[in-house]
Parts: C-alpha cells; structure tokens; sequence
C-alpha cells in the first residue's frame, strides 16, 4: 500500500484522535479545565479579550466578562442573540457574502436581559443560560438553534452573490489575502480560513484559483519579512476566471550574506478550531519563505503530548518538503509553568521527559535535568516566551509564584550553561524579556538572542498564534550551506539577531580585526574600539548601540561609535519603530546577539548584574520552597542544589 510520505501512518492515526477530540470537545480538545484553556473562545477578539481583565474562570463569569467587553461594539466574526423579556433579536454583525449557498460559520454570543433562565437549543443539544448571563457558541447558518422552543432565524447573517473565478499567481509561493467588501476574505476550496495576529485573512500558494464574488476585490501579496507587498484591485466578470498576477519584490537577501532567518517555537496541533496537517506547514513554510522551522511538540495542561508521533517518526531527520534552502525539523517545547517553557531544536532522538508539573505531577526534575537530557540529544535549547511584561527588579517574576510560564528558571540554567539563548522576541511585550536578557549578558553568560512566535497552526483565528510561522525570526549566520545542525553551530556560538522584520548588522573594530555578532573581540585595557550598526527595512525608525552599562549611540537606521575599552563589556545593536504594515506584531523590534569585548583575557561580569541574579536566585528558592509541588525533601533538594551550585557560578564572577 502507497503511503503519503507526510502521513505515515502513525501520524495519520494521531490526526484521526486529533479530529475525535475536536469533534467532541470542540476547539479546547477535552483538555483540563484551568484559565488559559477557558480564554481559548474568546483570544480569537483579542482586543476584547484584553478588555476583559481578570474575571472568575468560570464559564458564565467569562462570557459575562466578554459581553461587557463588547457592550459597545461587536467586533467582527462575532453575532449576537440578544434574550429580551419578551422576545429574542439575533444581530448577525457584518453580513457574509456566499456564492455557492454554503453554511456561514458565526460565532454567537448568546446575551440575557431576562429574569428566568432560557433553555437554547442547538442542533438538538440543550443549553441553560441564566436570567442576566451570557454564553459564546460555535455554530453555523444551517443550524437549527431555537430560544425556548421557538426557532431563531439565523439566514440574515449571509447574502447571495454572483459568482466569479479569481486565479492567482505569483513567481514563488507566497501569502495571499483576497478581501471583499467589509473585509470578507475568500480563500480555495479546502484551505483553512485563517486569519493573522491583525484579522487579515491568508493562504498560502504560487497558483491558486478561488471562487469570489463578482465585486470588487483587493488582492494582496506578501512573503516573508524579506519581501515587500504588492496591492492589486480587481472586479472580477461574472461566471467567468479573472487571473492577476504580481510578485512582491525583494527588500534584503539575507541568504546571500549568510544569514538564514528560523521561527524556533511553531506548533502543528494545540488543540484549536482545526485539525492541522504537515501539509499545511510545508505550504505555510516556503510561502513566507522561512528558511529554518522547527515545529515542536508539547503538551497543553494535561498528559497528551501534541505531534509526539511525529516527532518520534522524523527525529533526527528534515521533514519531507526540506530542501537547500527550508529545512524543517520537528523538535520540543518541554513546559513546566511554574519555572519556565524550552524550546529544543534539532533532537537526534525524541527526549525522555515532554514536561512537569502538570495534572498533578511534581515539578521534577528541575528544568535544568530536562535540558541536560535534551543537550544530550544534540538539542539547540532556548528558555521560550520568558517574561509577558516589564521586568524592573527580580521580585516582579519571583514573587507572585503563579503558574504563569514565566521563566523563573533561566537565571540559573543560564549560569550552568545548559541553555544556548532566550526567545528575546515572542508573542508578548518583549521589554522586560529584554532587560533580563542584558542583565544575564552584563553577569557574564553567554545567551544568544532568539525568537519564536508560538504559532499554532490548529488555529485559524487566535490573537497571535493563528498567525503565518515567521513572522518573526531570529538569523543566524553560518559558515556554509545550510542545514540543522549548521544552523545549530551558530546558534550555539551567538551568531543570531532576532527580528520583526529589519535586518540588522553590528561590527566592532580594533587596529587588528572586525568582530561580528557573536564572536569576542580581546582587547587590552585602554584599547579603542569603532562599533558600528545597520538597520535595513522600511520599518525600522530608531537604532541604538548598547554595552553593558547602557546606550552609547543612536541613529535611525545608522549609528556609529568609537569607545575606549577599559573594563570587559559587550556590544549589541537594537532597533524599533511603530507598528509597520509590515510587521505582525503591535510594534517593530530587533535585537542582536551580544560581539564579546574581553579585556585582558576576562570576560564581561559586571558588578551590578551579578549580584541582580543572585538576588533573583535567593528568590527563587523562596519561591520554590513555597510553590513547587514536590513528592519527597529529595526532589526538594536537587532543585535547590541546582541554585546553589548557579550561586557559585555567580559568586566567582564577582
């Protein structure tokens, strides 16, 4: 029997349970019932979502929450059912258009000003919302949804268009969004209906024919941060194919100076709207044109490890739809919530543990035996996501104690040397993440820059992660062609920038030698350096250079500095702007692996730095002495062995 080479059996047996949970659970797959899988229906507002701070994880507080975010206006792909005393109105919001008479997909928020409890029927399944709550189903035009026996009229959330063709084509595999009026997006037959982190919908192909309606349409094309985008308006003819074909064009060829861009962190299956194929990625992949993609498997909040089947299938080996310049592996992201998220890339073999601390496990081992495990698997590891906010002082991570994915570990893995970098950009406000990243710089280890977006591609409309994988990235420069373990070596040595989308350079030069990211420059006391930055593409709008002790210069897409080295320091370059039509994240932002300015055979271990990190690290074993769920004074006792032995580290730096 002919198998597809990306559905070898064991993976095709895994989507099949994949599909069995959505279908009985829907887009939370039955997963254990805790906070972040509750807010999964309502992330897909995100704006809303935001709005509605903290309420009770319950169900019905969440809803209530959710309809007083929305009070004003529905934002779009959201319908309303409003329960009147006497009466029930059903407001579709933006109208869909249909071509082909086909079921229109609503999300509906169900909003009772009555009294008494309503008994809702949906497709012959019986819900109960209470006098004054609210509830957020996931139906479609061609349900039966009745409000206490009485049918609701569900037809005036879509129209009948005349139809059209549209075919479109570009010289390579690239992003398209095709848009109607009030922002409808139309998509080929059997392609997801994705929509990115901004609400524009996208697939991805070279030649690709849709059906649309015969009106007016925006065509728009894009690839990748290295490419431009091109805009094209078109009114198609009735019954008949419309071809428009444009290409975007190339901003920076980042592969040429070698520099190859990877999204570290993407998901196949997390639970989701939809069951995600290989397929998918290998499309989404080289229309971005994403050079490196590592798609990892890992767990939500219970047992079940997402895609470990297929990470057991091809570990150690590229992906089928790899070539000389995608490579696609499948690697890990080892989750523990209270201590922090690693990302792995490259494993030769699947690791022994996926994650602690979940469905009642222990928090043991500590992360740190879990990285060791991985390294020993040949992994390239970075702690993922690590701080969702500004970051001043130790205590405003320690503190709390909440299962909140923050990385309360990374100081001491960091110390041990059992981590290769961070994600310095992720899917949160990264300014924090930057603060202890220079902090860890400025005590003396040596972290590369990274990025992952956590994309999910199971998710067609999900705040951050139903965006295309990419989106952001983190470059590495390699000597050679490129491959996994090339682009491993390099992050390994520091050879990295992460990036929204400009490409940044940063050189420093003494009399003898031009260091680039990632390599050491070794100076005498007294020596003087020349440091130089480049920012190149459109977003970028300020570029600083920074050592350990803070800003030495600024410019806008140039900055230039000449610095008498005394004491061991770093260089790094970051740049930013406002948000950009470009960029997928809310601002523009990049930042360099630190080039090493060792004076008199030390390296860099300022004062002020270290002693932040063992402040963290008095913290944190508070923290864990309070909050760690352990078995035995055992596992107690490697934890804090393993800040001990960090406290050293730092201890020496001094």
């Amino acid at each position: 029997m002919h198998h597809d080479p990306l559905l070898p059996p064991p993976v095709a047996r895994a989507l099949n349970d994949y599909r069995a949970l959505l279908t009985a659970h829907g887009l939370t797959w039955g997963e254990p019932d805790v906070g972040y899988v509750r807010m999964m229906s309502y992330l897909r507002f995100p704006e809303e979502a935001r709005r509605m701070g903290r309420p009770s994880e319950a169900e019905g507080d969440l809803a209530a929450a959710f309809r007083d975010a929305v009070a004003e206006a529905a934002p779009d792909g959201l319908s309303v059912l409003r329960l009147l005393p006497q009466e029930h109105r059903f407001d579709p919001g933006k109208v869909r258009a249909v071509v082909r008479g086909e079921p229109v997909p609503l999300t509906v928020l169900i909003d009772s000003r009555r009294v008494r409890p309503a008994d809702i029927g949906v497709n012959g399944a019986r819900h109960t919302v209470e006098g004054g709550g609210a509830m957020l189903l996931d139906l479609d035009t061609d349900a039966v949804v009745t409000v206490d026996g009485q049918r609701v009229d569900l037809s005036a959330a879509r129209r009948h268009a005349v139809s059209a063709r549209l075919r479109v084509r570009a010289r390579m595999p690239c992003r398209w969004s095709v848009v109607s009026q009030g922002g409808q997006g139309w998509y080929p037959d059997g392609a997801p209906h994705r929509r990115d982190n901004h609400g524009r919908p996208y697939f991805h192909g070279q030649d690709v024919v849709l059906d649309v309606p015969a009106e007016p349409l925006t065509v728009r094309v894009a690839r990748g941060m290295e490419y431009d985008t091109a805009e094209v308006r078109v009114r198609p003819e009735p019954w008949r194919e419309t071809l428009v074909e444009v290409t975007p064009e190339r901003i920076y060829d980042s592969a040429a100076q070698g520099w190859y861009g990877a999204d570290l962190h993407v998901h196949l299956n997390w639970a989701g709207d939809l069951v995600a194929l290989p397929a998918e990625a290998a499309a989404m992949q080289h229309g971005e044109d994403l050079h490196v993609l590592n798609l990892v498997a890992g767990n939500v909040t219970g047992e079940r490890v997402y895609d470990r089947e297929a990470l057991e299938h091809w570990a150690g080996r590229d992906l089928p739809w790899s070539d000389a310049t995608h490579v696609a592996r499948m690697g890990v992201e080892f989750r523990n919530d209270l201590l922090g998220h690693v990302h792995a890339f490259g494993l030769a073999e699947p690791p022994e543990r996926y994650h602690t601390g979940f469905a009642g496990d222990a928090d043991w081992p500590p992360n740190g035996t879990a990285c060791g495990e991985m390294r020993e698997q040949s992994a390239v590891l970075g702690y993922a996501h690590p701080f969702h906010g500004p970051v001043a002082a130790p205590a405003d991570i320690i503190k709390s104690g909440r299962r909140d994915c923050s990385a309360r570990a990374l100081v001491v893995d960091a110390a041990l040397g059992l981590v290769d970098g961070m994600e310095v950009l992720h899917f949160s406000e990264h300014t924090g993440t930057a603060e202890v990243y220079r902090r860890l710089l400025g005590a003396g280890n040596r972290l590369a820059a990274l990025a992952g977006t956590d994309t999910m591609l199971s998710f067609t409309r999900q705040d951050t992660v139903s965006g295309p994988p990419g989106w952001e990235r983190v470059y590495a420069r390699l000597d050679g062609p490129l491959s996994a373990e090339s682009f491993a070596r390099a992050v390994r040595a520091g050879k990295s920038f992460a990036t929204t989308g400009p490409w940044v350079m940063l050189t420093a030069s003494d009399t003898r030698t031009t260091a680039d990211i990632g390599d050491t420059l070794d100076l005498a006391p007294g020596d003087a350096v020349t440091v130089r930055a480049v920012a190149v593409g459109p977003e970028a709008e300020h570029l600083e250079i920074r050592t350990a002790d803070g800003v030495v210069a600024t410019g806008t897409t140039e900055a230039t500095v000449e610095l008498t080295v005394t004491e061991p320091t770093y260089v790094v370059a970051v740049a930013s702007g406002r948000w950009h039509p470009r960029s997928l994240h809310t601002e523009v932002y990049a930042h360099t692996s630190p080039i090493s300015l060792d004076v008199a055979g030390r390296h860099v271990a300022r004062r002020e730095d270290v002693l932040w990190c063992m402040e963290w690290l008095e913290l944190l074993e508070e923290a864990v002495r309070e909050h760690a769920r352990v078995d035995d004074p055992g596992q107690l006792r490697d934890h804090l062995d393993l800040i001990a032995k960090a406290r050293s580290v730092y201890r020496c730096r001094l």
